[in-house]
């Protein structure tokens, strides 16, 4: 993921950022399936899934905090 990508997700809804999780799950899944069958040719695509699912997470969890302290602030 480059970094206009992230500013990107940065921006998005909390929903938008789980349904590209998901997305990135079943993905990460078919990929894995591919290497258990041996027909997977590039095995950094595993890594990568797993990093960008990592990063969403993440940009999803500070919106959870940012969320609950404006809440609690008020």
């Amino acid at each position: 993921m480059k970094k206009e990508e992230l500013k990107k997700w940065r921006e998005a809804t909390e929903k938008e950022i789980e349904e590209k999780i998901n997305e990135l799950k079943a993905q990460l899944f078919n990929l894995r399936h591919q290497l258990r069958l041996g027909q997977l040719k590039n095995y950094s695509q595993l890594r990568e899934i797993r990093k960008d699912i990592a990063r969403l997470n993440t940009i999803l969890r500070e919106k959870q905090l940012q969320k609950e302290r404006e809440n609690g602030g008020k």
